[in-house]
């Protein structure tokens, strides 16, 4: 009998220990169930990531392939190579210091793949025009946290979810994206002086077994957030002590709060709601959110002043805090290891000392390395076909998952296009070379999950023939573009110990974690400076040592009194201190008008992924609500001959923004309000819709709000017709 394998499963960033046992004669496996031994999730395990790495509902790619007479077509992995590394060689020869390629990676890519690409693509072509599929979803609350904290990661671990006795969470959905942390949530919830609140414009999964649902106009969050806040000062609920003695800005803040009324209005919710949320923050709380609060202009704000709520109230202790939750399974690796946002550990990136380190470490020229980040993928994408003519996309889907993908896909077609994926994909289909990529479940390496734990990812089954893992392919790129950039054997433990030493001494230091720890202890949360070392909640110090007389004569209630004054904390900000945030609410990019009266907005299915290359309906469904969708069957009674189309138009109609169309099955749903249309992220055809501008600071797109409006099928051709004529 075959043994069990363990890992660590990469569906989403909860990371959930997995065992998987091959099938003894073939291809693929014919057990997987979670592994009770791993410290994250201790034997559970969700339906979709068990499925997902029993047999992926997918185009499979198996060979590599390459543009001739403008079809793609197989060849052998060595014209593959030779034809990418000819394009890309190309490009970089004609731009500037690295400027003619931009590279995209991805949050499904292990720690070691990550620094690998991103050490190809800062140290190797040095180009300024690299980032990952990370920042469509995570890069607000990475501002922020940098913001308040400076340094990026939660506060809080799992440990703190049992302890919580209120649970806030907004413009998140775990019941549907992280189900596994969910039943933590769900079951800390349940206790009999615990609740759990939701914030969402949509009354989802998460919402139905809330103790209240919050239900913000869509684009309100930042109003709601400072509605909040401006009650808790003014019903005198602020954690004076913990303020003075840990954080600046709160004077400033607390001027320009808003009237708690009128930012309750502008946000569509009763002051009741407010008032409840602010009473709720006086016990200890933990802060959810995910993709509603960052994908907006206004994203670094919104998230910043969550993180105000819980500095206002003292919510940064053991049991309460501030927690982002990361939607790719290693969004956090990536975050720390890809140099895309800043240099390994969360070095700075334009920091000169830590810029020599880098390159000392990798043994290439200082000015090799870019001076500055780059301008985010939507960013990216507009400069290709000006300064950038060569793109290596790994491991992401661009097409599909970047918003006004028209645009995008115009885009990509004027560039030499090199794609590296297990899947076929909309971004494939582009492509001038592709490389077929081996899956985490054929892959050797680490992942990071959203509270900071590393664990071993370990394949299940060898890799198919014909197939490469990211990591060799990165590595054989390397050796016909950048020779020496990395050893002669690219070996997944040898690039983690390269890692890990490149992070010693900083906020997220990896030093001490190594393969032979990980085998002993499964999991470690960084930062992790020594080998018998692993973190927990950050910045709190706890208690800063008994030094009290010990008077036998004191009492439970000053005892308790002096303990609370010894807490400490520790922040890597100038100060050593916690910081308010200033953020403003910007004008949202597009409101409804006439033309276009509804609101779009986006949202993962429980049993889809990203952009769904693994798990896809033929068509998208469009939920709105019975109202929504009676106005559009009233319009077309209301003009002869419409309402005898064989569609009906209760099943089918077009979605329509000013950059695209589309077709949707509709779905009446009362969880939907009035005048907004919600649509899955999994299809490719959403982000036809929606909008690509950016937060000013995260370079993270406005996904979640946008104008459109829905039309029969028969209306939008006699529109068409209309069009052509005049």
């Amino acid at each position: 009998m075959t043994e069990l394998v363990p890992t660590t499963c990469m569906r989403c960033a909860v990371g959930c220990g997995h065992v998987h046992r091959p099938v003894e004669q073939g291809y693929g496996l014919d057990v997987v169930r979670g592994d009770a031994a791993h410290p994250v999730n201790n034997g559970l395990a969700c339906q979709r990531g068990i499925s997902e790495s029993v047999d992926p509902d997918a185009d499979w790619l198996t060979r590599p392939l390459v543009r001739r007479n403008g079809e793609l077509v197989p060849t052998t992995w060595e014209t593959a190579l030779e034809r990418a590394a000819e394009g890309l060689d190309a490009a970089l020869e004609s731009g500037s210091g690295g400027e003619g390629v931009a590279v995209l990676g991805s949050g499904q890519q292990t720690n070691e793949a990550a620094y690998a690409l991103g050490k190809l693509a800062r140290g190797g072509f040095g180009t300024p025009y690299y980032d990952a599929n990370t920042t469509l979803c995570m890069a607000s609350a990475v501002t922020a946290y940098y913001d308040a904290f400076g340094s990026d990661a939660p506060p809080p671990t799992y440990d703190d979810i049992p302890e919580a006795e209120t649970h806030l969470v907004w413009g998140a959905n775990p019941a549907a994206a992280h189900p596994v942390m969910f039943r933590w949530i769900n079951q800390s919830a349940d206790d009999d002086d615990s609740e759990l609140i939701v914030v969402d414009p949509i009354e989802s999964e998460t919402a139905e077994v809330a103790d209240r649902h919050v239900p913000v106009s869509p684009g309100g969050d930042l109003d709601l957030a400072r509605a909040i806040l401006a009650r808790v000062v003014e019903t005198d609920r602020v954690d004076e002590a913990f303020v003075a003695e840990a954080t600046d800005g709160f004077d400033a803040l607390r001027e320009d709060l808003p009237d708690a009324a009128a930012a309750a209005e502008a946000a569509g919710v009763s002051l009741e709601d407010v008032d409840r949320i602010a009473a709720a923050l006086e016990d200890p709380t933990l802060c959810y959110w995910g993709m509603g609060i960052n994908q907006s202009v206004n994203g670094t704000a919104a998230s910043g002043a969550l993180i105000d709520l819980c500095l206002a109230t003292g919510n940064l202790r053991p049991g309460s805090g501030p927690f982002s939750l990361t939607g790719q399974a290693n969004s956090m690796g990536t975050r720390v290891c890809s140099s895309k946002g800043s240099w390994p550990g969360h070095r700075p990136f334009t920091d000169p000392d830590h810029r020599r380190e880098v390159a000392e470490t990798w043994d290439v020229p200082r000015s090799r390395l870019p001076d500055d980040p780059g301008p985010g993928p939507v960013g990216i994408v507009d400069e290709i076909g000006d300064d950038v003519e060569a793109v290596y996309a790994v491991a992401t889907n661009p097409v599909a998952g970047m918003p006004d993908a028209n645009r995008v896909r115009e885009r990509l077609e004027d560039a030499f296009l090199v794609v590296q994926d297990a899947f076929h994909s909309e971004t494939v289909e582009l492509a001038d070379v592709v490389f077929p990529a081996a899956t985490w479940g054929e892959s050797e390496g680490t992942t990071t999950n959203m509270e900071r734990t590393v664990s071993r990812v370990r394949a299940a089954t060898e890799t198919p023939s014909g197939v490469k893992t990211d990591l060799e392919l990165i590595g054989d790129l390397a050796d016909r573009l950048v020779p020496d950039l990395f050893d002669e054997d690219l070996e997944p433990e040898a690039v983690f110990d390269e890692l890990a030493a490149l992070t010693e001494g900083t906020p997220a230091d990896l030093s001490g974690i190594s393969y032979d720890r990980l085998e002993d202890e499964v999991a470690v949360r960084w930062p992790a400076p020594e080998p018998d070392v692993s973190a927990g909640y950050r910045y709190y110090e706890g208690p800063a040592g008994d030094d009290r007389s010990g008077d036998e004569t004191e009492t439970e209630a000053d005892d308790d009194a002096a303990a609370e004054r010894e807490e400490s904390w520790s922040f890597p900000t100038p100060t050593g201190r916690a910081q308010f945030s200033t953020g403003e609410a910007r004008p949202l990019p597009e409101s409804t008008d006439e033309e276009y009266p509804l609101t779009l907005t986006t949202a993962r299915r429980p049993d889809a992924y990203n952009s769904g290359v693994r798990a896809r309906d033929d068509d998208p469904v469009a939920r709105v609500s019975p109202a929504t969708a009676a106005a559009l069957v009233d319009e077309l009674e209301s003009r002869p001959g419409e309402s005898d189309d064989e569609d009906d138009p209760a099943e089918y109609a077009h979605v329509v923004s000013r950059r695209g169309s589309i077709t949707v099955r509709v779905e009446r749903d009362e969880a939907i309000p009035d005048g907004v249309v919600w649509l899955p992220i999994h299809q490719p055809e959403v982000n036809e819709l929606t909008l690509s501008e950016v937060d000013p600071r995260s370079k993270e797109p406005n996904f979640k709000q946008c104008a459109v409006r829905l039309e029969a099928p028969r209306e939008r051709e006699a529109r068409a017709v209309a069009e052509a004529s005049a």
